[in-house]
């Protein structure tokens, strides 16, 4: 219809070629008539890529994670990548599914949030595109990774507990093969021992990051004598579910127990106690790591290292004073008395 040859018609689309401006034109125009759009799977199958980026995240109901994608997903655009979005719902099995899928649609480069129990280290291939980690890098992973500094903002929430007189600590970890998790169980404890103050492994109750397992394990920690004043929650998931089973068991947060978060959710400035939290930004985690990765696809002999962004905490009103908090045996036994009355 342009009356020009597919080769022109190539190099108006690609602009490998200069083509003349009238000819140009001329094919713009019967492209739009035709509402014409070139195939992205025939073109990648001919490159053997295209410039898709998959990216595959645990939890898609984690209010974290899509503040990370979203990050991601900015920058892809921005450099002309469009983001495919794979949730694993925590599933091993799922996450490799996925992998498998993703690697057919030819990607330029792969972002992995891995999941709880992952085995998708173990499953990747030289043949691969690019890969970077994000979040959680799992242990033995010399390639790109981009994380926060989890053992630092730990510490800056257990220097505040101390900071405010506590001496009976106890932390709801995540699941501590996890590199994130683990590691802001060691940042709690440097702090704590520091301060010459041992956490026992009774006080530390590991569990997955959500509401319901942070509901638990608070229930578990909150029936021990002597009770803990303060908790470090290893997410803001589980820190409200802290939070619920101290108001469940009769007890008040932060006057009986004072509680810290991780990841400073939106929802954590507008609960009841306002959370406080150590804050870790999603959107810049997704658009760094999106960043390494189109660095990776332009530059793919140049070694990746891991990026290592700040936190900061957010002081609110989980948190109190030690000795404003209640001292007599009454406020101390409550809990322990409306738990067993529930449980009759």
């Amino acid at each position: 219809m342009a009356g020009v040859s597919v080769g022109t018609v190539s190099n108006v689309l690609n602009g490998a070629v200069v083509v003349r401006e009238p000819r140009r034109k001329r094919v713009l125009e019967v492209i739009e008539n035709l509402g014409y759009q070139p195939s992205q799977l025939a073109r990648g199958l001919r490159k053997n890529s295209t410039d898709l980026v998959g990216m595959i995240i645990p939890d898609i109901t984690n209010p974290f994670f899509p503040r990370v994608v979203r990050g991601a997903e900015d920058m892809a655009f921005k450099h002309g990548h469009r983001l495919v979005l794979c949730n694993a719902d925590d599933d091993p099995d799922k996450e490799v599914s996925y992998l498998e899928d993703l690697r057919s649609f030819r990607p330029a480069g792969l972002l992995i949030i891995p999941s709880d129990g992952s085995v998708l280290m173990k499953t990747l291939r030289h043949s691969d595109p690019p890969v970077i980690f994000l979040d959680r890098c799992p242990v033995g992973w010399h390639g790109g990774c981009v994380m926060v500094d989890n053992q630092d903002g730990a510490y800056q929430a257990a220097s505040h507990l101390l900071a405010l007189g506590h001496r009976r600590f106890a932390v709801i970890a995540g699941p501590l093969h996890l590199t994130n998790a683990a590691a802001r169980l060691q940042g709690f404890q440097r702090a704590l021992s520091e301060a010459h103050i041992k956490l026992t492994p009774e006080f530390i109750q590991e569990a997955r990051f959500n509401t319901e397992s942070g509901y638990a394990a608070a229930m578990r920690l909150l029936r021990m004598l002597p009770r803990p004043t303060a908790i470090f929650a290893s997410n803001d998931l589980l820190a409200s579910g802290a939070v619920t089973a101290i108001r469940h068991l009769g007890l008040r947060c932060p006057e009986d127990v004072s509680v810290v978060g991780f990841d400073n959710f939106e929802f954590a400035e507008h609960t009841t106690p306002a959370l406080t939290t150590v804050h870790q930004s999603g959107y810049q985690i997704g658009a760094a790591a999106c960043s390494m990765l189109l660095e990776a696809i332009q530059y793919p002999s140049r070694p990746l290292g891991h990026t290592v962004l700040p936190t900061e905490l957010k002081i609110r009103n989980s948190t109190m004073h030690v000795s404003a908090q209640p001292r007599t045996s009454e406020s101390f036994t409550r809990g322990i008395q409306k738990s067993s009355a529930r449980k009759i």
